[in-house]
């Protein structure tokens, strides 16, 4: 199942794509960056990109690591701010600050907005089961977990959220959101995802919602190294044995390329040792533009328990 941000998130639209870019709107500024994905032509002219754009990303112009495929500088055509904030306002309501980094992105994933509504609405689910049963809220655990969309979505629902990234930068960004957001309570960690979770297999902790959103690269804070291809599995194997065996959820996003919903699937079950995949759904998060061409970005996997 392809699913889309909701088209009554005001302060987010995807207006244009094609060529290898898209046109996006986020609250009062329009931007173009690089999309790989956009193969086809744009359907407005380059002057009308040209009048309505406030800045454009160009890459591998010098700034970020050298090599970085992402990395690059934005061209203002415009005036505009360097930080701003928008706000999400479906189930779960927050406030998200951002910014022009030099890696193209911006501080949140709009294609997200269906994983942030599943684990609002499946939380909420559980916070309710649990004060009617005189328990404890459950407990979520948020792992590469960026500015902390997802974070607020299960906050907002009522859940003990952990919130874990190997950045401290982005951590203290996602603090920021909490605040921006008049929520607090959250559990910050900046550490190697791998490494606390067999910390929390070691000390038998049991979590009602997992989500994981892991890149195809990264760094641990330590130099830990992650590679998708050779850690998914084994992660989680890991995060399966701290997740609460009923009443609790399941989110896996990626955003790598080759890997498909059936395969995320497969993986997930096997991982977890499920017999079949009851309770599971799959798909692909994507945005569409105004004249209806669909940008696909990643897939997600979910388990409901």
């Amino acid at each position: 199942m392809v699913q889309f941000p909701s088209k009554d998130w005001s302060d987010y639209e995807l207006l244009d794509s094609g060529s290898g870019l898209k046109l996006e709107r986020f609250g009062p500024y329009i931007m173009s960056r690089p999309e790989p994905k956009a193969l086809w032509d744009p359907s407005l002219p380059r002057s009308e990109w040209e009048r309505l754009v406030h800045t454009s990303f160009t890459p591998g112009a010098g700034f970020g690591k050298a090599g970085k495929e992402d990395s690059g500088i934005w061209n203002r055509h415009k005036r505009m701010d360097d930080q701003w904030y928008i706000k999400y306002q479906g189930g779960p309501r927050f406030s998200l600050r951002l910014g022009l980094t030099s890696f193209k992105h911006v501080g949140v994933f709009p294609e997200q907005a269906p994983n942030w509504e599943f684990i609002y609405k499946r939380t909420r689910e559980l916070t309710e089961k649990a004060r009617l049963e005189s328990r404890e809220a459950p407990k979520v655990l948020n792992l590469f977990a960026y500015t902390g969309a997802a974070s607020l979505a299960a906050k907002a629902a009522g859940a003990d959220v952990t919130h874990l990234d190997s950045v401290r930068q982005v951590v203290t960004w996602a603090r920021g959101n909490m605040e921006e957001s008049r929520m607090d309570g959250i559990r910050w960690v900046v550490e190697d995802a791998m490494k606390f979770a067999r910390r929390e297999q070691r000390r038998g902790k049991r979590y009602s919602g997992i989500i994981l959103d892991p890149p195809a690269y990264g760094h641990g804070p330590d130099g830990e190294k992650w590679k998708l291809d050779e850690c998914l599995f084994e992660m989680l194997r890991t995060v399966g044995s701290i997740l609460e065996p009923k009443d609790s959820f399941l989110v896996l996003n990626l955003y790598s390329n080759g890997y498909s919903a059936a395969l995320g699937e497969t993986v997930v079950r096997e991982a977890l040792g499920l017999r079949d995949n009851s309770g599971m759904s799959s798909g692909e998060l994507a945005l569409c533009d105004r004249f209806g061409k669909v940008l696909p970005l990643s897939i997600y996997v979910r388990i409901t328990r």
